[in-house]
Order: structure tokens, then sequence, then C-alpha cells
């Protein structure tokens, strides 16, 4: 996410660092490879020049030109004209007052509508809600078989027919059903064209009149860039959507399209999607968002991830066996488990302050991760327990049944080793001791 972007202002700062004092030539030398950066990047000729313009007017001042770390401080101005751009803050989604909440999602072909209808359902069900799902894109017969996949899937229901053909009125009796059933959040998939036309906009201004939604969620393709803002202007205008969800944001490496369409559309973006996984919808903060781009991480994010992954009694329950030495393979699987269902471990990375400059040549191989977890699962209970039972024999066997390697084994076992050593390490110095962790992750 906004990778390329990342790596030219992270070298634009670096040559402001190194300055000790600057000039006012300084800054506009800086701006004026900013405001490149932000063109290649895809982000709208407007938008850059309103950034530039507000970024100079605070940088070129006596408090910052004359501070002791200058470089830093125009540093820190960028940061906060991000965050300005990007929205300043989350702004969350608003329920009804008098449930059920409707949510209307639309977008175009190919933005991931359907998908992300289940993962904004699969949130507001972990939050203790009861939503349902209406299949309202008669259009594509497909859709209404795929949120009805997704909702199994969940444990959600979806309302659908194959035989009506006014989603409109679909829609008006899956309201009915979710009133005599408790349901107090309904999540409607509507259809979508491969490009906007007018009998698209009257079909969902048909939907509006009759269901009159709390939300009407914009989801669209962060990779399709200035396409994306093009396409939210237009249907802003036309149906006055409410807020924005981005996609495929984990495939975005220039990031135009979140740089741009608040200030274009000024309504504000309300989630991202960072995968493909049902999981894999976050609330968008702007301030966060703005870290990530200047390459300072997200340490709040990934405690989020991590709090979500492992609750306190596993945490505990990891704590004992490290106090006492007892750390297993059968551990060990159990926390690559929790690691895997925290994302992807490249974008979890990222979240690490200055991770993403250290591993910028280092690749991550996810697929480490399942032959970690084949070998272990392919020993016997007990050598999970007790890993000095396992002898030559025994890692031959493994190897076969993992379809790895006897050395892949050895590698593994050695690696679990040195990671209980230092554990030791750290249990006698009481936690205070510095030290690495052996190369078990799999870069």
């Amino acid at each position: 996410m906004f990778e390329s972007l990342s790596e030219k202002l992270d070298g634009i700062f670096k040559k402001l660092k190194s300055k000790g004092i600057l000039k006012e030539e300084d800054v506009d030398i800086a701006l004026k490879e900013i405001r490149m950066a932000l063109l290649e990047a895809d982000v709208h000729f407007k938008v850059v020049k309103d950034f530039i313009q507000g970024v100079r007017e605070k940088a070129i001042g006596k408090e910052v030109l004359e501070s002791l770390s200058p470089g830093q401080q125009v540093v820190k101005i960028v940061y906060e004209q991000l965050c300005f751009l990007l929205g300043q803050s989350n702004e969350r989604l608003q329920l009804s007052p008098n449930p059920p909440t409707t949510i209307m999602m639309v977008g175009l072909h190919g933005s991931g509508k359907t998908t992300t209808c289940a993962k904004l359902a699969r949130i507001f069900k972990k939050e203790g809600r009861r939503p349902l799902m209406v299949a309202a894109d008669l259009q594509r017969p497909a859709a209404i078989d795929q949120l009805i996949t997704l909702g199994k899937q969940i444990d959600i229901p979806v309302h659908f027919s194959k035989e009506i053909r006014d989603p409109s009125f679909l829609c008006e009796e899956a309201l009915k059903r979710a009133k005599l059933e408790g349901r107090d959040i309904v999540i409607i998939d509507t259809a979508g064209r491969l490009h906007i036309d007018s009998e698209l906009m009257e079909q969902l201004k048909a939907i509006i009149s009759k269901v009159n939604p709390k939300e009407i969620l914009l989801v669209a393709d962060a990779m399709t860039g200035q396409d994306a803002v093009t396409m939210a202007k237009t249907f802003n205008e036309q149906i006055n959507i409410s807020g924005i969800i981005l996609t495929k944001m984990d495939g975005d490496a220039r990031g135009g399209a979140a740089l741009s369409i608040r200030s274009i559309t000024g309504k504000p973006i309300k989630f991202i999607g960072v995968g493909e996984k049902i999981d894999m919808l976050e609330p968008f903060y702007p301030d966060r968002i703005a870290k990530r781009i200047l390459g300072m991480g997200d340490v709040i994010t990934l405690i989020e991830k991590a709090q979500q992954a492992f609750d306190q009694k596993e945490a505990e329950k990891l704590r004992k066996t490290l106090i006492e030495d007892t750390f297993t393979f059968e551990d060990l699987r159990e926390q690559l488990k929790k690691i895997k269902s925290m994302g992807p471990l490249e974008n979890i990375l990222n979240l690490i302050p200055g991770m993403n400059k250290a591993l910028k040549n280092v690749k991550v191989d996810e697929k480490e991760f399942v032959k970690i977890e084949a070998i272990i699962n392919s020993m016997t209970p007990e050598e999970r327990m007790n890993h000095t039972i396992i002898n030559g024999s025994r890692r031959r066997r493994i190897a076969m049944g993992s379809g790895t390697s006897v050395t892949d084994v050895n590698r593994l076992i050695k690696q679990y080793l040195e990671m209980k050593k230092m554990m030791k390490i750290v249990k006698r110095s009481g936690g205070k001791k510095g030290f690495r962790l052996p190369n078990i992750l799999p870069f």
C-alpha cells in the first residue's frame, strides 16, 4: 500500500533532514519533488495544487526554517496536511435510532461490492448485531449465488428471490423480514454496470425512495486511480452517497484514489479493503494512513490486530509456558496460526515503524508458514510435546509425511531449539536483556 509514493517521499525527506539549515529555496525544491511524486502517484492535479500550497504556507516561516530540526518540522507539516487531505478522523457508519439500519452498497462491476457486503456484515456480527444481507443485484444471477455462499460462510442470512425482477420491491420485502426477525442491520447489494448509465441510476433511485437508507456507500476499486475518483464524483452527484469503501488497497502501490477522493467528492472514506479474505476490511483512519505513507508504521492497527487474534486467556497461557520453559511444537503451531489470522505477513511487518525500509529487498514467502505447519502436523502428539524423542528415523518419517526434506525438518528443529534457548536467556534476565529472535519467520 502506497509503496512507490512512500519510497519517493522518503528520499525527498532524507535530503531535507541532512541539511542543518534550511533556506526557502530548499523548501521550494523539496515541494516541487513532492508535487511530482504525488502526480506520479495518480493524485488529482487540483488536490496536488492545494496540498502543496497548504504545506508551503506553513513551512515557509521563521518558526520552521530557524528551528533546531527544520527538516523534521517540514515532515511534520506534510504529515498534518496528509491527515487533513484524507479526512482528519475516522467517520463511523451512522446507525438508525429505530432499527433496522439500512445500508445500501453501490458501485460498478468488478469493484468487489458483493464481497464487501459480506465483510461489512461480518464486522457487525462481531459487534453483537444481527445483520441481514439482501441480494438485490438482479442483473447478475451469479451475484445472488455469491452472496448466498458468503452468507453461509459467515452464518448470516441472505434475502433473495430469483423470481422477483424489481429490486426496489425485493428490498421492501427484505425490510419487512428484518423487522419480523429482529434484524437490526440490513445491507443491500445492488446491481453494478461496466460503466455508469441512466438505467442503473434510475434503479438505485427507486430503491432509495422505497427503503430510505441511512448510509449509501460507494464501493470503488483503489487500483483504478483517477477513474475511481471520477466515478465517485458522478455517483455522488446522482444519488448523494454518504461514504466510500476503497477496495484492493493492498495492491495499490500509488494511492492516487485514496488521496484524491475525499477532496473531490467531499465524502469520507469509511473502510478500506486490504485483501480478498472475508476478514480483510479495516476502518479508515486518516492519521494512521498518513503515517504509513511517510514510513512511520502503524503500531495502533498492529495492536488491534493482535488483540483480535490473541485473547487474554491465550496470552496468559503463552506467558506461563515461556516462564516454565514448557513451550512445545504444539504451542508453536498455535502461535503461527494466530499470526496468519492477522493477515498477510508482509502487511503486518509494514505496520512496524521502519520495518518497510528494513525489508525493502527481502522477499517474504508465505509458503514457508505452510511448510512449517505441515512439518509440525506430520509429527505425532508425543513428538510435538517432546522434541527430544525425534531421532533420525522419525525425522525421515516426518519429512515424508509433510512432503518436505529431512533438511527442512532439521532446520525447523534447530530454529525451535534456538527459540527455547533465547527464552531461557530472557527468563534469567527478567526480560531486560536485548536479544534477536531466531530466523523462524519466512524471509
